[in-house]
């Protein structure tokens, strides 16, 4: 069963990123930084997703939820 929720992750990891470049297009130029393109866009998402992915296992866990 976890199989199959990884692979369903997957799209959601390009929509993300491909989000996330649009995003990051719009709000950069605010704070005079650099646009990410789609690789840099990729890496952040997958930082912010090995980050935040263990604090939701622990959120589950504590809650008496199962993984």
């Amino acid at each position: 069963m976890s199989y199959f929720a990884i692979l369903a992750a997957i799209p959601g990891f390009f929509l993300s990123s491909f989000i996330l470049m649009l995003l990051w297009g719009v709000i950069a130029p605010e704070f005079g930084i650099e646009t990410a393109g789609y690789p840099m866009a990729m890496l952040i998402t997958i930082t912010i997703w090995l980050v935040v992915a263990p604090l939701a296992a622990v959120g589950r866990k504590a809650k008496g939820g199962c993984l």
